[in-house]
Formats: C-alpha cells, structure tokens, sequence
C-alpha cells in the first residue's frame, strides 16, 4: 500500500479509474457547479476503500451507477492536498457516481462578472487545473501517473457557448439553457481536464484548427496565430504525426495566470500575445509542442515536472529552428539561459529545488514552480543533443515519444530508456549532476549566433540608435536582463529617452523594463507598472513587478496596496502566489 503521488491521495492498491463521465450544471449567481461524475475502473474492485482528491466539494451523495449508497467519509482538509473521500466499495464494483457542488472560491475556477470581459455584457467563466486544481472541480484520482478518458456534458445560459479540451459532439437548446457535450477518446491526466464558458466566436484557421475568443477579439487573434498550421507541419516533420486529431486556441480573458496552457484539442491562450505583430507565437509553439511532450508522454508526478518543461522547450525551439532559423531559436535561448540564472538566484535558500529531480512532499507544486524545470532540463536535452549528434539525438526523441506515447514517465524512466538506447551517453555529459544536483554542470551547451553576440557586445552600455535598428522584442529583452542590476536611475532614463520603453508595446520588452527600472529606483515609471498590474493576470508579469516593488523599502507598502486593489482580478492560483510574494 503506497501512494502514487506526494500531492494525491490516490493508492497504487485502490481501484484505478480509466474513464468519467461528468454532467455539470453552471451556476452563474451563486458562482457554483452542480454536477456528479461517474468514475470507471480498470477492473472491477476487489473489496474495500477507495480514496479520491477533492478540494472544497461538498458531496452530497457516493452510489454504484445502479444507486445503491455507499458509505464514504471526508476527512478533514489537508492545507495543499485537500480532502480525502473515502468510499468503501463492495467487491465486483466497477463504477462508482458521486453527486457534489463545487465551492464559489473553487481554486481552479474563476467566475468573472460581466466587467470584467472585454464584451461588457456577458460574464465568463473558465478552469486552470494544473497542477493540483482538478479536484477542486471533480472528485478524482488528481494525479498524472493515472490517464483517463472521459465524455461530459455541461449546462449553460443559451446566450453563452461552452468550449472543453475535447472534442465537441453536440449542443442542444432548451429554452433559457443550453447543453453542450463533448468527448476526449485519447487518455490524459486530470490536469487537463479544461473548460470554458461565456461570449465566444469562433474562425478557423485551417481545417484542423480555428481560433475562440470574444467577437471584438477574434478577428485579431485569427490574424497573430494564422500561421498555426505551419508549426504544426514543422512539428509533424520533428516529431511525428499529431495525435489530437484538432488544435484550437482560446484566447482568455485578461485575468489567465499564465501564458498559455496546453490542454488537448483547445490550448487557452492569454491575450497579451496579441502583440499585433506575430512577435510572441513562440507561446504557440511551446503549447503546441506539449502535445508530444507532456500530453503524449506525461510526467508521474511534480517531482518529475523537467521531462514535461524542459523536453517541451526544447521542442519549441526545434519548431521555432524550422520555422525562423538557428539564430532566432538561439535568442531565445540566451533569454531562458538568463531567466534560468534569476530563478537560481530566487532559490538560493533553497538549493534543492534548482535540481532537475525534486523531492516535494509537503511542498504546494504552486509555490515550487519555476524556469528551473523548463530552461535547466533544456540545457540538459541539448548538451546531450551536442555529445550524441543531432540525428542520434533525434533517433532517441522518437523512441522516447513512442515508447512512452498516452504513458506517464519518471526520471529513472527516462535514464533506463537512455541506457538502454544509448549506452554511455548519459555518463558522458555527467547525467547525475544535472539530474540530482543543484544550478549547472560545469559543462553544458551554450548558443551562438552572430545576432546573439551583437547584443552580448554591447554589454552594460545604452546602445545607439543605428545599434538597435533590426532588434525584435527577444533582443532588447535580452539586452535588458544581462544588464547589471541594480542600473542606476541616470542610465534608466537615458534609455527610456532615446527608446520609449515605459510605451513599449510587447508585454515581454516591457514587463522587463519595467522591473529593471523599479528595482532601480526610478520613480517615473510606477504609474506605468501600477497600469500593467491593474490590466494583465499572467503570472509571469505579475511576479516581477510585485517582486521589484517588494525590493525596495520605498515601494514594499505600494506593492501590498495595489495587490489589495488589483486581487479580484486575478485567477485563484496568482492570488495565492502573489499573496505570499507581497507578504
């Protein structure tokens, strides 16, 4: 008797679920779901206990799929786990239903009011389940190493459209509501369970992608990601054939935690990559990528988060490679190498997490979470791509993605499978210091290009104008985060007035600059970064500005007051991420 998983109550004895069904009714007023789920064994049940993860559910009801009760107990709450429901089932079950209600302040919802979308006159709703969050709506074993199909229904205000990570199979309108129902054939963990729910249109892109968003958003977002089929070609050529037969986008609303979030057939999209200039679809390519690594072949655990992140960004930049050249893909590689020094930096009193293995039990994956899994296990993946050769390297991608294809993955995984298939080469890049020690190796690859040591020549200074005429958004976020910190106030405003930077456009180059010159000193820009915090939700932008401001003894109170403003904006996860940040 062992668990699966450090942030799962599920048991490796307990019946195994291998599909749901779920039937949801949305609750705009009272911000609920009403809803019961159907879980399906892999094999009937032997007799005994059945432990499954819920977060704030209030379950009213455990019976067979014939609607004989069960006993079943929930016990107290767990501060990152939950609560454990305890069903006891009868030998020869082979489903169990549970009927429940999620709570208003479900951790992987949010309910947006009318306001707060771009429309005015609809409100919105949509999840986020990773990492742990699934089980804040559905009972289930909230776990990667267990994959599951599963089919749903989902009732709605007619007015409003229902989107799910999933294959849509119909909509039906009864008077005021609507019921819309889908289906997910392919087996994936529960954190991609995902949904969505307002004002929504829709234009495809190619036939096998089209893009959702609100009305006055969606001819703009069709226009930034019109060119999703060919990285998906490009990918196809890399990695072989696409298994999710579709890949739509949803744009979100402005309050989505992160960039992007690669569930299955509709990857949710934050509407700061509406750059109006196709300079941010790298996100694109980072979600895409993840249906071979991460929904194809999945991690078991958080521990475990590197062969998701780190094989996803290296895959991204392949696509990005095939796509824009060697030189684009290694800017973009010079920008997650020095993302990667400052989250070494932020975990200086911890070491232990700058390793790509972790040990997490008792750690929130929330508050663990950072560029260490994504840009340590890329560099981890290219030295060992630069020792074996590229078409070797390729060769052992394949049969990694083949061999692990609909499974879950550990470290000890990857290193038998690299044994096996290449004997050697992990002890020639020295694969235990990567994978279990803290920071880097002392030898690992490093990217050139010519246009990547312009940049690194101009070093500390202000650069001239005739300098900076062919730099996109990834050369002046590189130029600014290889700046020595702190600048000085003096070299901020001088940069700011030969280049506009506080105007800047692209969220990337101006969430940079903007952190730079706060953690500086520089006063002029704090109505600017008080208008950011006020108008985006991505965590990536919000933590470091909320860290810079917290930096400095002159901004730590504006820094606790604008979060106190801003917090009803922003998703459940960054409310309690940013909460501890800002103390």
């Amino acid at each position: 008797m062992a668990r699966l998983d450090p942030h799962s109550f599920a048991d490796d004895t307990h019946p195994r679920t291998r599909a749901f069904d779920w039937k949801a009714s949305v609750d705009f007023e009272r911000r609920i779901l009403a809803a019961e789920v159907t879980l399906h064994f892999t094999a009937p049940a032997k007799g005994g206990p059945l432990d499954l993860d819920t977060r704030a559910l209030s379950i009213e009801a455990v019976t067979t799929i014939s609607g004989a009760a069960l006993k079943f107990v929930v016990h107290p709450a767990d501060a990152i786990l939950g609560s454990r429901l305890e069903v006891t089932v009868p030998a020869g079950t082979e489903a169990v239903r549970v009927t429940y209600r999620t709570a208003p302040d479900a951790s992987a919802l949010q309910w947006l009011s009318p306001e707060q979308t771009m429309g005015g006159a609809q409100p919105f709703l949509f999840s986020q389940c990773q990492a742990i969050h699934a089980r804040s709506v559905l009972p289930c074993q909230d776990t990667p190493s267990i994959r599951q199909t599963y089919t749903a229904s989902l009732e709605v205000p007619a007015p409003l459209r229902a989107v799910m990570a999933a294959a849509s199979v119909g909509r039906e309108v009864k008077g005021a509501r609507a019921v819309e129902r889908f289906e997910m054939p392919q087996p994936i963990p529960p954190y991609l369970f995902a949904f969505a729910v307002g004002d929504l249109a829709s234009k495809d892109l190619s036939p096998r992608s089209r893009v959702w968003a609100e009305p006055a958003q969606v001819d703009a977002a069709a226009w930034e990601f019109g060119d999703v089929e060919s990285h998906l070609e490009a990918a196809e050529a890399l990695f072989g054939p696409y298994d999710w037969e579709r890949f739509d986008l949803l744009v979100m609303p402005p309050s989505f935690p992160y960039g992007g979030m690669e569930n299955p057939r509709l990857t949710f999209l934050t509407p700061t990559l509406l750059a109006g200039d196709k300079s941010l679809v790298n996100v694109v390519a980072h979600e895409l990528a993840h249906s071979w690594t991460g929904n194809l072949v999945t991690n078991t655990n958080a521990e475990h988060f590197w062969l998701n992140e780190g094989f996803t960004v290296f895959a991204e930049r392949r696509i990005l490679e095939a796509l824009e050249g060697e030189p684009m893909a290694a800017l973009h590689a010079a920008v997650g190498f020095q993302s990667l020094q400052q989250a070494f930096e932020q975990h200086s009193a911890h070491p232990e997490l700058t390793k790509l293995r972790t040990t997490l039990t008792g750690i929130d994956p929330d508050e663990a979470f950072s560029q260490v899994p994504y840009e340590k296990g890329f560099l981890f993946l290219k030295t060992l791509e630069a020792e074996a050769g590229r078409a070797t390297f390729d060769r052992l991608l394949k049969g990694w993605l083949s061999t692990f294809r609909f499974k879950a993955a550990s470290t000890d995984d990857f290193v038998a499978f690299f044994e096996k298939e290449a004997p050697g080469l992990l002890a020639k890049v020295d694969a235990k210091a990567w994978i279990d020690g803290p920071q880097l190796p002392a030898k690992y690859w490093k990217p050139h290009s010519t246009r990547l040591e312009a940049v690194q020549r101009i070093g500390a200074r202000v650069p001239t104008a005739n300098e900076v005429t062919t730099w996109g958004a990834t050369e002046w976020q590189l130029y600014l985060d290889a700046l020595p910190k702190p600048v000085s106030v003096a070299q901020c405003r001088a940069l700011d007035e030969a280049f506009q930077l506080t105007t800047a456009k692209n969220p990337e180059v101006l969430v940079t600059w903007l952190g730079l010159a706060t953690e500086a000193g520089d006063s002029t820009v704090l109505p600017r970064v008080e208008q950011v915090l006020g108008r985006v939700g991505r965590m990536k932008y919000l933590k470091p500005l909320y860290r810079a401001l917290g930096k400095r003894a002159e901004t730590k109170a504006l820094a606790q007051s604008l979060f106190a403003k801003f917090k009803a904006r922003y998703h459940p996860i960054a409310q309690q991420v940013i909460g501890r940040l800002v103390g």
